[in-house]
């Protein structure tokens, strides 16, 4: 089980195995068994995934096919190198292997298993405590999962995600300024200055005119939302009107998807 979440990561250490033969076979996996991806299983724990979020009141998660390109590829990377592991050496993290995928996301966590059947690697999931929590994240939204079958057992990969929308930046300026005017501010339909303010961390661009009150800038993956600070301000109605500008990220970002947004107030 690992859980990454805007730079943080949470690693257990914490897989689910075989005794006995099964577990011997995995350890001295030298490649003659070609791995063989299993899309009906994959299926079928996803398919029993949303059924255990289902009674524990947990939304059901969306299949998201970049998730599943990275799982297949650690699964089948599992399989080759075995004994199973979140990470293999001269491999990328769980983050970079989903970006690199496709896959937009502001929460990603993992959980690896291998069995002899979905129903079991499903019930060693839900019966240990670090697995179980991914599984029924309320945080997480989308799933991809991976099962291959080799050296005569079942390996799977989950990877469980908060996905980000891809947006252009004037549906992001749309999104932010939809949430001012429910503040009761009106919101400019040029953005310009705005923009220009997004790429510096600090100042007021010299051709804003007429110039802006206050200045707030922030980057994150949330949406639907403004941060609290800009709540408050807008609350204490001494601004009229406001500027909404998306500009590229600043700083590095892992794999995560992040926008940045300036707002003036005037």
């Amino acid at each position: 089980m690992r859980k990454i979440w805007h730079g943080a990561i949470a690693g257990m250490g914490l897989l689910l195995m075989m005794a006995g033969p099964a577990l011997a076979a995995v350890k001295q996996a030298d490649g003659d068994d070609a791995a063989r991806p299993l899309p009906a299983v994959a299926e079928e724990l996803f398919t029993m995934a949303n059924q255990s979020r289902a009674e524990s009141g947990a939304k059901p998660l969306v299949w998201d096919p970049a998730l599943a390109e990275a799982a297949m590829q650690h699964c089948l990377r599992m399989a080759a190198n075995g004994p199973i592991s979140h990470r293999y050496d001269g491999e990328a993290d769980l983050l970079s292997r989903a970006k690199a995928a496709g896959a937009h996301f502001s929460q990603i966590e993992e959980n690896i298993a291998f069995g002899s059947r979905a129903v079991v690697i499903h019930q060693g999931w839900m019966h240990s405590p670090g697995h179980r929590t991914n599984l029924l994240n309320p945080d997480v939204d989308r799933v991809g999962v991976a099962a291959v079958a080799s050296q005569g057992v079942i390996f799977a990969v989950a990877d469980y995600a908060r996905g980000v929308p891809v947006l252009t930046a004037p549906e992001v300026e749309a999104a932010i300024a939809g949430l001012i005017r429910a503040d009761g501010l009106a919101v400019s339909r040029e953005a310009r200055d705005a923009r220009l303010a997004c790429t510096v961390d600090q100042g007021v661009p010299a051709s804003a005119d007429p110039r802006p009150r206050f200045i707030f800038r922030w980057q994150g993956a949330e949406l639907t939302r403004l941060p609290q600070e800009l709540e408050t301000m807008l609350a204490s109605r001494e601004y009229r009107r406001a500027a909404v500008g998306n500009c590229p990220p600043s700083g590095s970002q892992g794999g995560f998807t992040v926008y940045r947004v300036a707002v003036l107030l005037y």
